[in-house]
């Protein structure tokens, strides 16, 4: 359990760990909270990963759960506990990124590969800085904070290009190369950029044409996150206007993995997309 990723995606691995840990030694959530004098409430956060754990309460719930120093799971799950309190680049933005996004750059940062789908704008990793700021604007989002919102955007973006970066799937409704967002000028640049992020070893692009009539992802946009290490489990990103959704549970993440093959079945081509996105730029 080296903690060598993400504080976010640290935290994740030690929840499960720990619930784990209470699963084994047959305690529920309300015997725990009873023992410690804590809340349930806590407990279930600390398990659904929903905030970092202090060293000196992971070592309260492990010796509740009937561990100790000498075993081999203590110092890897104090190690872990230490690594998932530490501050991600994004931070520094404070109130630039929501809270319920901070989550998902963390996951981001260490994902071995995001599948998805598009149904409305250009994904914020292939977005210039002028598409950016009219697309925030038009959303209707508070813009007090506009340009530090562009530039965690634009800093999110060296993933693509990192020699450790994830390997990239993006499926675009056709509305996504079609819409003009900012005007033509920026619409155009924004298309060239599309066409550029489309050339880069790790990221395949396809848009799904309007001709392909019903698809798996009529209920709309999706990010599918996988991670290197088997025990943390794919993450299914859902964004909507006050928030977003995280979906963990196998049996949906293999349904949005399915929903994944579908759409790149029923999309053009690498090969047809630039083309359709080259014409466009060129009308």
């Amino acid at each position: 359990m080296a903690p060598e990723s993400s504080p976010t995606v640290n935290r994740r691995r030690l929840a499960t760990e720990l619930r784990k840990c209470r699963e084994a030694a047959g305690l529920t959530i309300d015997a725990v909270a009873d023992t410690l004098e804590w809340s349930s409430a806590k407990i279930s956060r600390i398990e659904n990963s929903r905030v970092s754990v202090l060293p000196r309460d992971v070592k309260h719930l492990l010796r509740t759960y009937g561990l100790t120093e000498d075993h081999d799971d203590w110092e890897p799950m104090l190690a872990l506990s230490r690594a998932s309190r530490q501050r991600g680049w994004w931070h520094e933005y404070g109130t630039a990124i929501p809270e319920f996004f901070e989550v998902y750059v963390g996951l981001e940062s260490d994902a071995v590969s995001i599948s998805a789908y598009h149904a409305e704008f250009v994904p914020g990793l292939a977005q210039t800085e002028d598409y950016a700021s009219a697309l925030i604007r038009a959303k209707l989002a508070d813009v007090s904070d506009l340009e530090r919102i562009v530039k965690v955007r634009m800093e999110r973006q060296r993933l693509l290009t990192s020699a450790e970066g994830p390997h990239v799937w993006y499926v675009l409704n056709e509305a996504v190369v079609r819409r003009v967002v900012g005007g033509r000028e920026v619409m155009k640049r924004q298309l060239e950029q599309l066409l550029a992020v489309a050339d880069l070893p790790r990221v395949e692009l396809q848009v799904l044409p309007f001709g392909a009539g019903a698809h798996a992802a009529m209920d709309g946009s999706f990010s599918l996150l996988t991670f290197p290490e088997p025990r943390d489990p794919r993450v299914v990103y859902v964004e909507y206007m006050t928030g977003a959704l995280y979906i963990e549970k196998p049996s949906d993440t293999e349904r949005y993995k399915l929903a994944v093959d579908h759409l790149r079945a029923s999309a053009l081509s690498m090969d047809a997309s630039r083309a359709l996105i080259a014409g466009i730029v060129e009308q």
